[in-house]
């Protein structure tokens, strides 16, 4: 049975063939550590890692590569910069469209640092009133995080005007940008982020293993690390060195992985943001018009394709999730994921926590072909479901 893929929100399994290349090339050819040695095979490690960095620096619009730091993923990336940023009785602004690996973090901050956190509203479609932020804001407001699109119906935030607003009052932004890192146009500089976290293994096209963050000049200068160790420099030292990126990246790195990501930014640069997103959203019309035609079936995404990610859930009457899922795949052979996603908080947002949803999230490699037979296959699937 042909298999079809529709949960590109939680990793990209069809990566660009230069990304297989990259990470085989890396392990049989190079196969050692990076900068931890005078030799050939570990200067082209260090090469590697450094070609990589300045890569994620033309697609952010970075100036100084070496504030791009590399972590083994986005969860680790936020947990950094959280834990790095925030101290006893700080307050923090967020939303209630965040995934665990923001309102985990900072719940357990609220136990061990008694932080202090508002959580601004959302609708239905997942969109915030921009004018909440302002009013959120304290005193003791330390930073905002915010994640930047929904990943269960894709929904795009003002990143723009949340940064704006803190830069106005002083206050860290940490933009959680898991779902739109490869989709959107992302311009860290223009911004003026302080913390820009991305994970390797969505939408940049990277392996598992991968991430990342960002970070302005102020923010790596107040940030404590999360784990500190050999960093390859500064050997003699016996505290952490302060400088970038050896301040934040303790250890042996990922070199393979962040061979792979490098080789999957590379392709996105190549084939530019706008066609990948212009793709993307092209299906995602498509998906969106064949299934309002489908009776039982209930859709929750932004309202407007050009403000979210190619991210939507649905519901089909009277039927449990998990259960559909699993039919989907057996029967149809369509990959989805079913569940609350990692996000609680937004499931509560749009009114699905307690039934869950089915996630539908779309990537580069899908075709107008694989849409049509996701339409036709749920479709079949509704028609047999019971009426409310």
């Amino acid at each position: 049975m042909k298999k079809y893929y529709l949960d590109n929100a939680s990793t990209t399994k069809t990566k660009p063939e230069t990304v297989y290349d990259a990470i085989n090339n890396t392990l049989r050819n190079i196969g050692c550590s990076p900068s931890r040695g005078s030799y050939y095979c570990s200067l082209q490690a260090g090469r590697l890692v450094f070609k990589t960095r300045n890569k994620l620096a033309k697609l952010f619009n970075v100036e100084d590569s070496r504030y791009i730091v590399f972590t083994p993923g986005i969860t680790y990336s936020i947990n950094t910069a959280l834990r790095g940023l925030l101290n006893e009785g700080d307050h923090v602004i967020t939303t209630c469209m965040e995934h665990n690996a923001v309102s985990r973090p900072l719940r357990t901050l609220k136990q061990q640092k008694n932080i202090d956190i508002t959580w601004i509203p959302a609708d239905t479609n997942g969109h915030i009133n921009i004018s909440d932020v302002e009013k959120a804001i304290l005193p003791n407001t330390k930073l905002m995080v915010v994640n930047h699109a929904s990943n269960i119906i894709g929904t795009i935030l003002p990143l723009a005007e949340i940064t704006a607003i803190a830069k106005k009052h002083n206050i860290y932004t940490i933009a959680d940008c898991a779902q739109t890192a490869g989709y959107c146009d992302i311009n860290f500089t223009q911004l003026g982020l302080d913390v820009l976290a991305f994970t390797g293994h969505k939408a940049l096209y990277g392996p598992p293993g991968t991430g990342g963050m960002v970070l302005s000049k102020r923010a790596a200068k107040e940030m404590r690390p999360l784990i500190v160790g050999g960093t390859g420099s500064s050997s003699t030292k016996q505290f952490q060195p302060d400088h970038m990126p050896e301040k934040f990246e303790s250890g042996t790195q990922n070199t393979a992985g962040i061979a792979g990501l490098g080789a999957g930014v590379q392709f996105i640069l190549d084939t530019k943001t706008e066609i990948i997103r212009k793709h993307e959203q092209q299906l995602l019309q498509q998906l969106l018009t064949g299934l309002k035609q489908i009776d039982n079936i209930k859709i929750y995404y932004s309202g407007d394709v050009k403000q979210q990610v190619p991210t939507i859930s649905i519901t089909i009457n009277n039927l449990e999730m998990g259960e559909m899922s699993i039919v989907l795949d057996e029967k149809y052979g369509i990959m989805t994921r079913s569940g609350v996603h990692c996000s609680p908080l937004s499931h509560n947002s749009v009114g699905t926590l307690k039934t869950g949803t089915i996630r539908l999230s779309i990537g580069y490699f899908n075709t107008a072909e694989e849409i049509t037979y996701v339409i036709k296959s749920l479709k079949d699937l509704a028609q047999g479901a019971p009426s409310e």
